[in-house]
């Protein structure tokens, strides 16, 4: 007996449709590669990868294949080489404060020198807090950095945690500040020199009455700018009144400097002991002695002649442009980064020669240069 129930239909097979869009999501392999240009995987493995048999493969092989790499957007895989390699070809870069003019520069020239060499940098700021910069260390020792450039400020200290960066055998270089360490680099100014060059400008235009804002007494920066200013008074027999000598607090801010200078020249001009030139720690300070002496009513330069020290970038188009001690931070920051670049290259050939890593500790100091401007003049 037939059944009155319709017969069921087969349901039309589904087809799947290539999704191109997921073709182009997708990063091209060394399969793709080789599919397009017509040679064997391990072939084009090697060219791409510019393994030690591709002197073997003929020019002519080596053209089609980078080709068609070429073609289909073809990119290596960084990291998982990082992973067989053990290398990451990445370099730390800590801060300890962003907002520091002093810092631009510098990053600059790390920042350059590593992109020439192919290393990627890894920028933190520690925005001056000591358990910032622990934790961004260890975070940074977790991602296997190959290297670690510091920039210090005035309130940087011998850190216990860089010990674990001997340890690692990290090489390590600080801009700014020289350790008493022996696995350690650092690149900075001479400024005994610098501090000098200052002076004797001063002196050369006639001014024998100058007032000096000093550095924070903790600051490395601070005694051998002193020293040099004390010893070129003393070549020339100028005694210095130390009722003209006043020293900047410590700070975290490095914009603090500005409104710090301005009262203390406000507190040297309450003294009432009469000075032709004042010659401050840094341009900052120098900014602000020279807000305090216009509110004052004292002319610069012709009643006062000032000077500052770095040469930030504001320090060219204050008004007036600012007398003062270049440090070539672009320089130093160049400097610091090829020192680290060559301790890591010296790790990695004497690893796969000797097995063994050495790290060369180098001190680098760099000469600072006057530059002349309109703060400065000849005593009226």
């Amino acid at each position: 007996m037939e059944s009155s129930d319709p017969k069921p239909v087969a349901a039309p097979k589904s087809r799947r449709v290539p999704e191109p869009s997921r073709k182009k999501s997708t990063a091209v392999t060394i399969r793709d590669v080789a599919e397009h240009s017509g040679f064997s995987s391990a072939t084009v493995s090697i060219v791409l990868n510019n393994a030690p048999l591709a002197r073997y493969i003929p020019d002519i092989t080596k053209g089609r294949i980078q080709r068609a790499a070429s073609q289909l957007g073809y990119r290596p895989n960084l990291f998982a080489r990082s992973l067989r390699g053990r290398r990451s070809h990445t370099v730390g870069v800590m801060v300890f404060d962003m907002t520091d003019p002093y810092c631009t520069l510098v990053l600059r020239g790390i920042e350059n020198t590593l992109y020439q060499s192919s290393f990627l940098p890894i920028l933190t700021d520690v925005h001056n807090e000591r358990s910032r910069f622990e934790r961004y260390l260890e975070m940074l020792l977790d991602r296997r950095i190959e290297g670690l450039v510091v920039l210090a400020n005035w309130l940087f200290v011998d850190i216990n945690v860089l010990a674990d960066l001997e340890k690692n055998n990290i090489p390590t270089s600080i801009v700014g500040r020289e350790l008493n360490n022996d696995s350690i680099s650092s690149v900075i100014v001479d400024n005994n020199l610098g501090a000098r060059a200052a002076f004797e400008h001063l002196y050369s235009l006639g001014h024998r009455k100058i007032a000096f804002i000093r550095g924070p007494r903790a600051l490395s920066d601070t005694e051998p700018r002193w020293r040099g200013v004390r010893a070129a008074a003393r070549e020339r027999n100028l005694k210095l009144d130390p009722r003209l000598v006043v020293d900047l607090p410590e700070s975290g801010d490095p914009f603090s400097s500005f409104e710090v200078g301005y009262k203390l020249t406000e507190e040297l001009l309450h003294r009432r002991h009469p000075f032709t030139a004042l010659m401050a720690f840094d341009d900052m300070t120098a900014f602000g002695a020279i807000r305090a002496l216009a509110k004052a009513g004292v002319r610069v330069p012709e009643e006062c002649s000032v000077v500052g020290f770095d040469d930030v970038a504001p320090a060219a188009i204050y008004s007036p442009a600012l007398t003062t001690v270049r440090q070539p931070m672009e320089i130093m920051g160049t400097a610091a980064a090829t020192i680290v670049l060559e301790a890591i290259n010296a790790n990695a050939s004497g690893s796969e020669s000797a097995g063994k890593k050495t790290v060369r500790t180098i001190h680098r100091r760099i000469v600072p240069e006057l530059i002349v401007r309109e703060s400065t003049c000849s005593v009226k």
